[in-house]
């Protein structure tokens, strides 16, 4: 199983997400069309639960099981049951309340009971030599912070020192938006049913979910003949993107990109962002910034045409384009806002970065042929809202960020989010903590860059270089940890990822593809 925490998920959960309010309506639908009962799909979830907990900690003998009053506390019955039954100690303690259970979890409280399975009140005392916790006190439905009893019991978790596993999903932890509104469980692993949710994967997600795990409870049948509109992006399907090569092409098939940046000082983002275009497999990249860039950015790297910015300049560089970048180093000076005017009427895909989406913040503009590529602190300004209601429900905003400004959003950050009008939204499960560095978004906007000069649709442009940009960042981290890594040690990785028909031969750990 991988760690959700440093690289992508395993490649076994599935690559279609519903939406939370979806999924919590359709389980009915499902289990019927198959002639199920709730209650078996929350018996199936059980032993699911079950075993994976066995799987995982298999010389665990006592258990702490946390039942909160919905569906989830009844799959943590389940469990509990299963548990007892298998020789586990087990200590069960329940949230109180004045409604009744849903049917089906009343019978698996019912069924716990039965089998003289003991219910303690949340308060209660808890064994101190508890080798495991189940969490099942809430579910997909949470829309605001957890109760005070239930963040009470959500805190004594965290601070025990067992590893907690999920039931369906962290709870405290928003299914549709990966928001935390409040305490939110710490689990090593989570277990989720039926269908994976948004919230799963982008938000706060990577710090609380640990492992994760996915069973459809045997509703597949069902499930293949559903469509949602948001879907997960993994290293896996690298080689839908990335084919192998005419043995006859020659570089001007695969892509003519100009880059435009590097102001004062800046140099660096152009360099990298031409550079990774290069890595990424564009056939000839042409860079435009200060003239005292210029001879820096050739001996760092000669296969790169660099050329002073000039109007002339650019406009040959245009004529000559099949794919312009800009906005690395560009700034906000009056020397970056004329090449910006400069290319409003060049036709051909383009992608916007960095200063070129704070510019295009003060003058917005909608067109189809974009690509923009902003963090979460450009896309507030792109808004003109805070940061927190960007990172409140990252799927809306990507939406948003399309109907005012067109073309393809990427919206940075763990669990990238994908967007464009008629298109899936797509969240992006590769890449991992190392990648909190700079110069890694210049790195992304070549790739994606190239990737338009190859001629993969913007969106498919889009979806491929996150997911290429994240699985290089992954075999580093894999390799040497997340601490340290800089933008420019993706390079070499980033070939082998780009090339995902390469059978490595030599088993060089180095150019492992994690496809």
């Amino acid at each position: 199983m991988t760690d959700h925490t440093l690289t992508s998920n395993p490649h076994s959960i599935p690559h279609s997400i519903w939406p939370a309010d979806d999924l919590r309506r359709a389980d009915k639908t499902a289990a019927q069309s198959l002639g199920l009962s709730l209650y078996t799909l929350m018996q199936r979830a059980g032993e699911a639960a079950f075993n994976l907990a066995r799987g995982a900690y298999p010389a665990s003998r006592r258990w702490i099981v946390l039942c909160g009053h919905g569906n989830n506390g009844g799959d943590g019955y389940e469990v509990a049951r299963l548990a007892q039954a298998a020789g586990i100690q087990v200590t069960l303690l329940a949230i109180a309340s004045d409604k009744s259970l849903p049917e089906e979890a009343h019978a698996a409280r019912e069924a716990w009971r039965a089998v003289g399975g003991e219910i303690y009140p949340a308060d209660a005392d808890w064994p101190q030599d508890a080798d495991l916790i189940i969490d099942g006190l809430l579910g997909t439905g949470l829309q605001s912070a957890p109760r005070e009893n239930v963040a009470n019991l959500i805190e004594r978790a965290n601070a025990f020192p067992a590893p907690i596993i999920a039931l369906d999903i962290p709870s405290g932890l928003n299914a549709q938006t990966g928001t935390t509104p409040g305490a939110v469980i710490h689990a090593a692993h989570t277990i989720t049913f039926i269908a994976l949710k948004p919230g799963l994967l982008t938000g706060k997600a990577r710090d609380v979910v640990g492992h994760l795990h996915h069973d459809a409870l045997g509703l597949e049948p069902w499930l293949a003949t559903q469509h949602t509109n948001i879907h997960r992006f993994d290293a896996s399907q690298l080689g839908q993107w990335f084919t192998p090569r005419r043995p006859t092409s020659h570089k001007g098939d695969h892509g003519r990109l100009v880059v435009i940046g590097g102001d004062h000082g800046t140099a660096g983002a152009i360099r990298m962002t031409g550079e990774a275009a290069l890595r990424a497999g564009a056939g000839l990249v042409r860079v435009l910034t200060r003239a005292e860039n210029v001879a820096p950015i050739i001996t760092a790297r000669p296969e790169l045409m660099v050329h002073e910015l000039t109007p002339q300049a650019l406009d040959e560089a245009l004529e000559w384009a099949d794919v312009v970048v800009i906005g690395p180093g560009l700034g906000q000076a009056e020397w970056g806002k004329q090449a910006l005017r400069k290319i409003d009427n060049f036709r051909k895909p383009t992608l916007w970065d960095a200063d070129a989406l704070n510019l295009l913040a003060i003058n917005p503009d909608k067109r189809h042929n974009r690509v923009i590529t902003p963090h979460p602190g450009e896309a507030a300004r792109l808004l003109g809202c805070s940061i927190a209601e960007i990172e409140d429900d990252r799927l809306l905003c990507a939406q948003r960020l399309v109907k005012r400004y067109g073309g393809v959003v990427v919206l940075k950050g763990a669990g990238t989010v994908v967007a464009a009008e008629q298109a899936e939204l797509g969240i992006i499960d590769t890449g991992n903590a190392g990648m909190a560095s700079g110069g890694m978004g210049d790195v992304l906007s070549g790739i994606i860059g190239a990737l338009l000069g190859q001629k993969l649709t913007p969106y498919d442009a889009a979806c491929a270089g996150c997911v290429a940009h994240g699985a290089a960042a992954d075999v580093l981290a894999a390799r040497f940890g997340t601490r340290g890594m800089l933008a420019t040690d993706l390079f070499t990785t980033l070939q082998r990822i780009v090339n995902p028909d390469v059978i490595d031969v030599y088993h060089d750990e180095s150019s492992n593809s994690t496809t």
